[in-house]
């Protein structure tokens, strides 16, 4: 409270007394018992409200104190079950949450890694990947402004993710990793990658590439071979020493038959080899009877034409060949659909033979398109012309209904340009993206689909698409998801099959080590998504003749069943919806890997410089009661005394407006009493 509002507080006390004094002593010119009591009543009330006038603000001050965090975060991956280290594992967690001393010191915090990052102590040892790096980013973001030394429970052995070595330069807390596993070298070769295409064409040679490992210091021969079946389709000898220890064979295979082929690569185990599960793997390529060749038509330069070639050609059975109108007619028969960027007159005669001989095709729509020309020669719509611009960016519409659209995050996506003003369509269209300013929309596609007469149309209306490319590789580190949205339109351009009210995504062979999801649709009669349903798939192992049956769920506007715990076998499954007599059938494989099976040691270096670049200091699992010790002496995990001052404002004190109120009463009663009223 400053000095100026001590003066006012007194000042004030002075004038209601002079007041008090005023009306019952001076007025009435002698001093009683009862006149003295009604003058503290009179000064009670008036100084009470000169107060609430004035309204002093105090200063409340409490001190709490705030222990430091102990993070715990525990491996959970089947890699711990894998080298026997679970029990170690419970017990030092068991350890730690019984100490008296640390919950003393520390509040504790638990998490599990593996897959995924959560926030509990409850460990099973089943996740099937290993990310470390992102246990630094999801901490860094939780315990940004603490002190939280942590423990990093693992074998250092991390199968996805950025080098967590590296990422710890983001992490500002010291980490104290306990190293799981066995730390004796043993002689072992295993194939570190085998590098394969997933898709191959018919009567074509497929590329593999095999990176092979020995860890041992005596030299030693083994043989490499590749079998399909019962039959070897390939096999090599191959040598190792201390100083050779690695090699990479690149070989091909031929695609004699369409569909799926399962292999098996193998490098022959060594006597007495400890681990011989990293020995072989098991690899699959779809074979394809033929390529969709699409032509990219422009009579321009721009960026746009590169980002679609390489967003297509990410499928390998997909081959783009940028064309100017003149040379696309020539070799018109050649392509399976075309993509027209930003036409003028000079397609005039492409664009009518492709309404001519059936054709699908992509128009791209930008501010160097003549749209006088496109509405002269268009059926399917016409434009507005304002002869201005504007920029759009793009609103996803759950909605559509063709095929499925994953939501790539379109509303983060830089802004197209595109011309100002309405589009009228003349057909049934339906629309992907809408055009929106600012988060505003302006009920105008960006992205729009139409069939006409069994023939498809895209329609684009803006350039810079690249733009999107690059935005979605900043979002997911990754082209794949942008490559596969465009890879969704090019394959509904490609077939002029009819629409399904129940669709499927999947693939026909997942990776033992992957998570096994398929995703469905189901539209209505009207062909709006309809979340009512309840769709269920049943599944069959071809090879034990077990069925399963699984439900689906509902998310984000997709169905979605997880199939990650079947087994790896041969599967065939039928999809069913509850209310509808509505199904579809299909088949998948599941190849047997396991990413945490191929280790036999701790990754002990990395972990200890870990320890050191953060000033931590690493321990092995036996050890764990010096690292208890260690963190119980030491003084840079102190208890911090936090004082937090509430300044309070004397109009918020409840108890002065009952003083007024019980002055003024009992003066009203007491001079009632006497007869003064």
């Amino acid at each position: 409270m400053n000095t100026e509002t001590i003066l006012y507080i007194i000042l004030s006390g002075i004038l209601a007394l002079l007041l008090a004094g005023f009306q019952y002593i001076i007025k009435l010119k002698s001093i009683t018992k009862l006149s003295l009591l009604f003058l503290i009543l009179r000064f009670l009330t008036l100084f009470s409200v000169l107060l609430l006038l004035i309204n002093p603000k105090f200063d409340q001050v409490s001190v709490s104190i705030e222990k430091p965090h102990l993070i715990i975060a525990i491996d959970n991956s089947n890699s711990i079950r894998y080298l026997n280290q679970q029990e170690k594992v419970k017990n030092l967690v068991q350890e730690i949450t019984e100490n008296e001393s640390i919950k003393r010191k520390f509040d504790l915090d638990f998490y599990t890694f593996g897959e995924e990052f959560k926030n509990t102590d409850s460990l099973t040892f089943l996740e099937n990947q290993t990310n470390i790096d992102n246990v630094f980013d999801q901490l860094g973001q939780i315990y940004k402004q603490t002190i939280s030394p942590t423990l990093l429970i693992t074998d250092g052995n991390q199968t996805y993710g950025n080098d967590y070595e590296f990422s710890i330069s983001k992490y500002n807390q010291m980490v104290y990793p306990v190293i799981l596993g066995d730390t004796v070298t043993y002689t072992d070769l295993k194939i570190q990658q085998l590098n394969v295409n997933k898709y191959a064409f018919l009567k074509n040679q497929f590329p593999i590439e095999a990176i092979l490992v020995y860890n041992g210091t005596e030299t030693i021969n083994s043989k490499f071979i590749v079998t399909k079946g019962n039959i070897t389709v390939f096999s090599q000898n191959v040598s190792f020493n201390n100083l050779n220890n690695s090699k990479i064979l690149s070989f091909t295979l031929p695609a004699l038959k369409t569909g799926v082929g399962t292999y098996k690569a193998t490098l022959l185990p060594i006597d007495n080899e400890k681990n011989k599960i990293n020995n072989s793997k098991d690899f699959a390529v779809e074979v394809m009877d033929q390529k969709t060749k699409i032509a990219l038509v422009s009579s321009i330069l721009h960026p746009d034409l590169g980002a679609f070639k390489k967003s297509i050609e990410h499928n390998e059975q997909r081959s783009v060949l940028i064309l100017n109108p003149e040379e696309a007619i020539k070799q018109i028969d050649d392509f399976q659909l075309l993509i027209l960027y930003q036409p003028n007159g000079a397609f005039r005669l492409l664009i009518e033979t492709l309404d001519k001989v059936g054709k699908n095709k992509l128009m791209v729509i930008g501010p160097n398109t003549d749209l006088n020309f496109l509405n002269r020669i268009s059926k399917n719509y016409q434009f507005e012309i304002s002869g201005q611009y504007e920029y759009y960016q793009a609103d996803l519409n759950n909605n559509f209904s063709p095929f499925l659209v994953e939501d790539i995050s379109f509303e983060t996506l830089p802004p197209l340009k595109s011309y100002y003003g309405s589009i009228e369509f003349k057909t049934p269209y339906e629309t992907i993206l809408d055009k929106t300013i600012n988060n505003i929309p302006t009920d105008e596609p960006l992205l729009a689909t139409m069939e006409s007469n069994h023939v498809r149309e895209v329609l684009l209306l803006g350039e810079n698409i690249w733009q999107w490319r690059a935005q979605s590789y900043l979002n997911y580190k990754s082209f794949n998801e942008f490559d596969d949205f465009v890879g969704k339109i090019i394959q509904y351009l490609a077939s002029n099959t009819q629409r399904n009210r129940l669709n499927l995504e999947y693939e026909t062979f997942y990776d033992g080590n992957t998570g096994v999801i398929l995703k469905a649709q189901f539209f209505d009669k009207n062909y709006q998504f309809d979340s009512r349903e309840s769709i269920s798939i049943v599944v069959k192992d071809n090879i034990s003749e077990e069925i399963k049956t699984f439900p689906f769920v509902l998310k984000n506007n997709n169905y979605e069943v997880d199939l990650s715990n079947l087994r790896p076998s041969e599967y065939s499954f039928t999809v069913k919806t509850a209310h509808e007599n509505l199904s579809t059938s299909g088949s998948f494989r599941i190849l047997e890997y396991n990413v945490e099976q191929q280790f036999l040691n701790a990754n002990v270096a990395k972990l200890q410089r870990l320890a050191a670049r953060s000033e931590g200091r690493s321990y092995f699992i036996d050890e764990a009661n010096n690292l208890v010790n260690d963190l119980l002496n030491d003084n840079r995990f102190l208890p911090i005394q936090k004082s937090h001052k509430n300044s309070l404002p004397l109009i918020d004190w409840k108890y002065l407006l009952s003083i007024i109120v019980f002055s003024l009463s009992a003066e009203w009663f007491l001079r009632k009493y006497n007869g003064l009223i």
